[in-house]
């Protein structure tokens, strides 16, 4: 599990396995390739290494934390 955090360092959403969730455990879109889209696969952030950055502008958005393992949560 990897928490997304925003640029004010608030986490907002978690992956799991390439899945994006929420903080209510609702899964809301995955990582594909170089990008995170949306549940109907849209293309939602650009994912370059850990940071996540809006499609057109390239502005960041936040960022993947550090791999924590389940069994430690």
């Amino acid at each position: 599990m990897r928490g997304i955090v925003d640029r004010k360092g608030e986490m907002f959403a978690y992956e799991l396995n390439g899945t994006i969730y929420t903080l209510d455990d609702e899964p809301t879109g995955r990582i594909q390739g170089n990008f995170v889209v949306d549940l109907a696969g849209n293309k939602v952030w650009r994912l370059v290494g850990d940071g996540l950055y809006t499609l057109r502008e390239m502005e960041p958005v936040g960022y993947l934390g550090t791999e924590k393992r389940e069994d430690l949560l």
